[in-house]
């Protein structure tokens, strides 16, 4: 993969040049929110989707916000293991940052001294995005549409190869997807768990463990009573 990088025919290096060649044609503010968005605004967004979808599942409750609470819980935790797993393929890899092996490239970023392949940021933001998804269609859309953003922003900002960030949306991808049911086999059961308790229930449903369905029930049941009650006062 090193040796990839080093050839200048490639189309990965030669991509790497197109995108990143429009930094040196953008104004320097446009540079600075690229340089923000990429290392930070994507993924804090993304985080704020999945705070925006467990903070709708817990007000709506019902018989299934301890799973769907589960597989939103999930999708930090997945892009922690992804990230984890990353460790040991960049060592193995050892890719040079594309800016230390090519020249004339629009740097935006200092501190970048560590392996290039696979991309952290890449990883973890699609690592959550996808797990979101899963959680939830509409949100997870919009944090996958996120996710390729910010990829592209690490090309633009001369800190990856394009083969980095799409290495980082497949392993993140991996991850979120093929973990997925031993994470919600394990984290089901602790959300049910919490969701019964008294102190912390409301972290996974605002209407307690029986819902909305279960104050739908006592409703028909009170009426029932009165008609009888009624019933029995025409007796009378």
């Amino acid at each position: 993969m090193a040796g990839l990088a080093e050839s200048g025919s490639n189309p990965d290096v030669e991509l790497l040049y197109d995108i990143n060649g429009l930094a040196k044609d953008a104004p320097h503010w446009f540079d600075r929110v690229m340089e923000f968005v990429g290392e930070y605004g994507l993924l804090f967004a993304i985080v704020l989707l999945v705070l925006w979808c467990w903070w709708g599942v817990r007000r709506r409750g019902g018989e299934d916000a301890a799973s769907s609470v589960a597989a939103l819980l999930w999708a930090p935790l997945a892009a922690g293991v992804a990230v984890l797993v990353n460790v040991p393929i960049r060592g193995f890899v050892e890719r040079p940052r594309p800016f230390k092996t090519h020249d004339g490239l629009e740097v935006l970023i200092d501190g970048k001294n560590d392996f290039s392949f696979v991309s952290d940021h890449a990883t973890l933001v699609m690592a959550l995005a996808v797990a979101l998804f899963v959680a939830h269609r509409k949100f997870g859309i919009a944090a996958i549409v996120l996710a390729l953003f910010g990829g592209f922003a690490r090309v633009y900002m001369g800190v990856h190869y394009p083969t980095d960030v799409v290495g980082g949306f497949a392993l993140g991808t991996a991850v979120a997807l093929l973990l997925s049911p031993l994470a919600m086999a394990l984290l089901t059961p602790l959300t049910r768990a919490i969701e019964r308790s008294p102190r912390v229930g409301w972290l996974v449903s605002a209407r307690g463990p029986e819902g909305a369905a279960g104050r739908g029930a006592v409703i028909p049941g009170a009426r029932k009573e009165s008609t009888e009650a009624g019933e029995r006062d025409l007796a009378a």
